[in-house]
């Protein structure tokens, strides 16, 4: 069996029961967003996360500043999604040797320039050669005890929020892929994604569970059901999905909220909060947790069980 037929989760299954930490110093392993070490008195939160040329980005259509500003935005958002806050990185690079140095130049400025938006320091990494590009972002936060957010602690009744519009992201890339003119806003979404801790900062401590949005919503809330061994239903009807979104996707033959459920890379947050704490919270209104297993859609009066995933990198 060829590991197109597993999956990315499916690897994960297999190096998670290879891999039994045993420093008492890491609170949390794989499994989350991030990993989270206690280094003295401090949380400390680790996440990686890589580009590849000719996957998640073309130069046919990305600048090369918005290719290095995407390398530095989606790890920022895997450490905003545990509620901590970046604060170094680690940029290692294989390039193509017949790659203009300007472009590299141009890709790393984007890099700096995004890590300055949140007073990240880059303090190494490593280059070497490659048949196509490839960024590796290695990214180090820290997060307050009660900041916390995990992927384990959605509790029955709690109540599912989304930070923003979904779907967008993965109708710009078919707007790219189609070769289809307009929709400049939603191919915007594509090229130049970014995290949301502005969203989220100011009611950390009355999160539960939370991730961003990185595979599509209906991936993240199976993620987190998973881990916190519960269920969930989803409004279809709640999903914010822009109207510019929906006639993007109509525009190349597919549905919307199919996106927003399945496409990715939008790099909103998902989480949960229980229902005490409603009114402490903002954000989008999607679904809700409950003990029975399995994540359901309800639409049209109706619950469908979602057996479908996001995103995955080996799956055809």
């Amino acid at each position: 069996m060829n590991i197109s037929k597993v999956g990315e989760f499916g690897l994960l299954g297999i190096i998670r029961k290879k891999v039994k930490n045993k420093d008492k110093n890491i609170k949390i392993g794989i499994g989350d967003d991030s990993a989270v070490i206690k280094i003295g008195n401090r949380l400390a939160v680790l996440t990686t996360d890589t580009l590849i040329e000719g996957d998640h980005f073309s130069l046919d259509y990305f600048k090369p500043e918005q290719v290095g500003k995407k390398a530095t935005e989606i790890n920022v958002s895997d450490i905003t999604s545990m509620g901590g806050k970046p604060k170094y990185a680690l940029v290692s690079m294989g390039l193509r040797r017949d790659l203009d140095i300007k472009v590299f130049d141009k890709i790393y400025s984007g890099i700096i320039e995004a890590a300055k938006k949140y007073d990240i320091e880059v303090v190494g990494g490593n280059l070497t050669h490659a048949k196509q590009i490839m960024i590796d972002v290695d990214m180090i936060g820290f997060v307050k005890k009660e900041n916390l957010c995990l992927r384990s602690q959605a509790k029955p009744g709690d109540l599912i929020f989304v930070t923003g519009d979904l779907g967008s992201s993965t109708a710009g890339l078919n707007l790219f892929l189609k070769k289809i003119k307009g929709f400049e806003k939603v191919k915007k979404k594509h090229l130049e994604p970014e995290s949301k801790p502005h969203k989220v900062n100011s009611f950390l401590k009355y999160i539960n569970a939370m991730e961003d949005v990185s595979d599509g919503l209906a991936s993240e809330i199976k993620h987190i059901c998973e881990e916190s061994n519960v269920g969930a239903v989803i409004y279809a009807a709640n999903i914010p999905v822009k109207d510019e979104t929906k006639q993007a996707a109509k525009a190349v033959s597919k549905n919307a909220i199919d996106y927003a459920l399945f496409g990715g890379e939008d790099f909103e947050l998902v989480f949960t909060v229980s229902e005490k704490n409603l009114k402490r919270v903002k954000g989008f209104l999607v679904g809700e947790i409950r003990k029975k297993k399995g994540v359901y859609l309800y639409e049209k009066g109706k619950e469908k069980l979602i057996s479908g995933s996001g995103y995955d990198h080996f799956m055809k």
